[in-house]
């Protein structure tokens, strides 16, 4: 039986879906509905399931922790995360992705290079992430460190690496599995929307 979990903290929902202390999926958004749908796409369809007022302690446990992570936090999340209704490639992105640290960004194509694939196929499955916040997609950016794309909205993505800065400067390599995943500080993309911004504004003005 797979349990839901929905919980507002400081105007956030919060959701996960959990079987036992496997976790099955997560999600986060502004409504209640929303959350609740995002969890009802990425369970399995033939796995019985309900929905639960009172959290259980493991899943307040999760949910706080994905609230620390939208806050920038500094948070190590040491989950069960059940990547059997994913495909095999789509696990090795998500694990690849999983270890991009609080304070830095990488790009869709420097995971295709660990990972395999290509940056669209990486940016298809971030798109899908079933584990938002505790998967970090957000920290995934298109090449040149522009925002790219995030389900939940780009402002959100911006809002939360903004909170993730901690005042890095260097980039650095992560090795997986043999590889190189380049990550660089979230410092060097907010620099470049803040410029971007700053045209805009310069054009529109004009």
């Amino acid at each position: 039986m797979i349990t839901l979990y929905i919980k507002n903290l400081e105007g956030v929902w919060f959701g996960v879906a959990c079987q036992e202390e496997k976790v099955l999926a997560t999600a986060f958004a502004f409504n209640q509905s929303r959350v609740l749908q995002n969890l009802l796409k990425n369970i399995p369809f033939n796995v019985p399931f309900r929905y639960l007022e009172e959290v259980s302690s493991f899943a307040d446990q999760l949910i706080n922790t994905l609230r620390d992570i939208y806050q920038g936090k500094d948070v190590s999340p040491k989950f069960f995360l059940s990547m059997e209704q994913v495909s095999s490639y789509a696990k090795n992105v998500l694990e690849t992705v999983a270890l991009i640290p609080v304070g830095y960004v990488t790009s869709y194509g420097s995971v295709a290079k660990v990972a395999g694939g290509s940056p669209r196929a990486v940016g298809r499955i971030m798109a899908s992430n079933p584990f938002p916040l505790i998967v970090p997609c957000h920290r995934v950016v298109a090449s040149g460190l522009s925002l790219g794309g995030y389900g939940g909205g780009l402002e959100v993505k911006l809002e939360i690496l903004s909170r993730e800065r901690r005042g890095y400067s260097v980039k650095k390599e992560i090795s997986v599995d043999g590889e190189k995943l380049q990550v660089f500080p979230v410092e060097l993309l907010l620099s470049k929307q803040d410029a971007v911004a700053l045209l805009a504004n310069a054009n529109n003005k004009s």
